[in-house]
């Protein structure tokens, strides 16, 4: 899915991530469900998304596509959302497990690693199936629940990361400081993208400096607080700002706004959300990494309700085909263009067409 414009990333490709309808909040539920052979032809799935929050760009884009599938098969679908909250997020798929009798598939982004032993184990013990995305232990597999943990889905934060903060430094002429936005510290992709801006900043022998990195949880008022206080405390020595995912890094843009001095500090973020992509062509971004979480909302369905109706048997699936990463590209003020006029499409039928590999754990 990527032209010469848009470099798929490897170190140059891994990754993936598109952009956002903001109008996904509303994201309802749809007819009864489409028989598929064998497994359970007459049986009466309910199709569920659990996210942090469709108030988040990328989350409201992972919701719809979640819902295009489900209308797509004409069956019953549901968004769940944390809030940020764990408790309420295991909270709301017991309850959805216990109201659907266990007929439930669900793709879920963890609030937070733990839970997604938690949601495993309560998924098996219903009868349901379930696909998990980003965050999980590293030891929990879903070989070890077969036949109902059907797959772990991610992206390699790492060489993400690296790859968009060299877009950063090359913005900024490669030399001087620099200050980071970072993710929940427990969450597996901040850990990753903080670990490829590193060794990004290690490879410039010196030339570049981390000036100060802050969590700020994802969200972006944090990262509006943050950044109005590196201003301050750094003024024009920050000569650009790192963000662990776009939501960050509009409130790190908004910062610069208001002190004149968006365009002139770049910035960079990842997830490919609609907002940061207008900002790239205003020359206030200097890059993104565009996932596409209209494939994931929707192929963390496909795949299990594939394997519930009989298209496909999970357990018989090499692991490649059970903990993979996507894909995703690069968008920057050179490739920007492109990745609008060839936006990613997603053909449900092809369950591992955009998977680049089996997950690689460093720890």
């Amino acid at each position: 899915m990527a032209s010469k414009k848009t470099e798929t990333v490897n170190v140059n490709a891994r990754l993936n991530r598109r952009t956002i309808l903001k109008g996904a909040a509303a994201l309802g539920v749809f007819g009864s469900s489409f028989p598929m052979p064998a497994i359970a032809q007459e049986t009466t799935w309910t199709l569920a998304n659990s996210m942090r929050s469709v108030a988040n760009p990328y989350h409201a884009s992972f919701a719809k596509g979640g819902a295009d599938f489900a209308k797509s098969i004409g069956a019953t679908y549901e968004t769940l959302a944390t809030e940020g909250n764990s408790e309420k997020g295991v909270s709301d798929i017991r309850a959805l497990l216990q109201r659907t009798g266990g007929k439930l598939i669900l793709n879920v982004d963890p609030n937070d690693s733990p839970d997604a032993r938690v949601i495993v184990e309560e998924v098996k013990k219903a009868g349901g199936f379930v696909v998990t995305q980003w965050n999980k232990p590293d030891d929990l597999h879903p070989w070890d629940f077969d036949p109902n943990y059907v797959a772990h889905m991610s992206f390699d934060g790492v060489p993400t990361a690296e790859a968009i903060a060299n877009e950063l430094f090359k913005a900024f002429g490669g030399e001087g400081g620099i200050v980071a936005l970072g993710g929940i510290l427990s969450n597996v992709p901040a850990i990753e993208r903080k670990l490829g801006l590193d060794n990004a900043i290690a490879k410039t022998n010196g030339k570049v400096t981390l000036l100060d990195f802050q969590p700020a949880d994802w969200n972006e008022q944090k990262a509006f607080d943050i950044t109005q206080a590196w201003l301050t405390r750094f003024g024009d020595q920050v000569k650009g700002v790192f963000a662990a995912n776009d939501g960050m890094g509009m409130g790190a843009l908004e910062a610069l706004r208001q002190n004149g001095l968006a365009g002139k500090v770049p910035v960079v973020g990842i997830d490919g959300i609609d907002a940061a992509v207008t900002a790239i062509e205003a020359g206030e971004f200097a890059g993104t990494v565009a996932w596409d979480p209209i494939w994931t909302g929707g192929m963390g369905l496909a795949i299990p309700y594939a394997h519930a109706t009989g298209k496909i048997d999970i357990t018989k699936e090499p692991r490649e085909h059970r903990e993979f990463y996507g894909t995703g590209i690069i968008v920057s003020k050179d490739t920007v263009a492109d990745y609008k006029n060839n936006p990613p499409k997603v053909d449900y039928n092809d369950l591992w067409g955009k998977a680049t590999g089996q997950i690689q754990y460093r720890s």
